[in-house]
């Protein structure tokens, strides 16, 4: 099986003023399809940095990079937003949704960025994104309507919206309690068993053990990467949630 994401001995440096930091340090990664991947590691480790250049938003100091067998080295900046449009989504900690826009007009957004037109009905594709993050009920509601929750599910559907291979979420659940961070993972789990390849960016170990493949950055390189045997199961931890909340009633 070929891996959809390779990266060979990349190297990140940035100058900030007359110091060079040393953000990545040689990273070899391969990540392959339908992979629920977490990356993990403490602030200033690189995680951040590693998730912008697997998701086209920063290029490499030096290495390769190969997107479905494309070296995105060589990529024009048109060509670098159409693989940021077609084949990744984004999910971030902030949401990033318009205030005054729909959740329906929010998940089109991405869309209207789409110069091949691939997508033929884009108002029907929003919703079928929104239903697959059980928010039917609520696309015409503006962000402010929204709990903490489904705005993220909103930003999960936008991310859906241009069917990408790739999900990339930087610390989707920072800004979310215990039990709404549980049902966001849920949703990245329901989409990882329908084949989406989801790569997460969390400082929080349990939300880690919701994925199937935990890697570890420290000073710019990779120290630990294993395979998680049994994921723990969002839906399961929800069930028992609820049945305790029953009990006390």
């Amino acid at each position: 099986m070929k891996p959809v994401i390779e990266m060979k001995n990349i190297v990140k440096n940035y100058q900030v003023g007359t110091v060079v930091v040393h953000a990545l340090r040689g990273i070899d990664l391969k990540i392959f399809e339908g992979e629920f991947v977490a990356i993990m590691g403490a602030s200033g480790s690189g995680k951040s940095t590693l998730m912008n250049l697997i998701g086209c938003l920063d290029t490499a100091s030096s290495g390769d990079y190969l997107l479905d067998d494309l070296n995105v080295n060589s990529l024009t900046k048109d060509e670098y937003a159409d693989i940021r449009n077609q084949k990744i989504g984004f999910v971030f900690q902030g949401f990033n949704l318009l205030p005054r826009t729909t959740a329906l007009e929010n998940v089109e957004l991405p869309l209207l960025y789409d110069r091949h037109e691939r997508i033929k009905n884009p108002r029907q594709q929003a919703i079928k994104a929104l239903e697959s993050v059980r928010l039917a009920d609520r696309i015409h509601h503006v962000p402010n309507q929204l709990s903490g929750g489904q705005q993220q599910r909103v930003a999960v559907a936008r991310a859906l919206v241009n069917n990408p291979a790739i999900i990339l979420a930087d610390e989707p659940t920072g800004n979310l309690d215990s039990r709404t961070s549980i049902d966001v993972m849920s949703v990245f789990q329901k989409l990882n068993d329908q084949g989406k390849t989801i790569i997460l960016v969390t400082h929080e170990p349990d939300i880690a053990r919701f994925a199937k493949r935990t890697i570890k950055l420290q000073d710019g390189k990779i120290t630990e990467d294993r395979e998680i045997t049994v994921p723990k199961k969002a839906s399961e931890v929800l069930a028992t949630m609820q049945g305790d909340e029953d009990e006390m009633e």
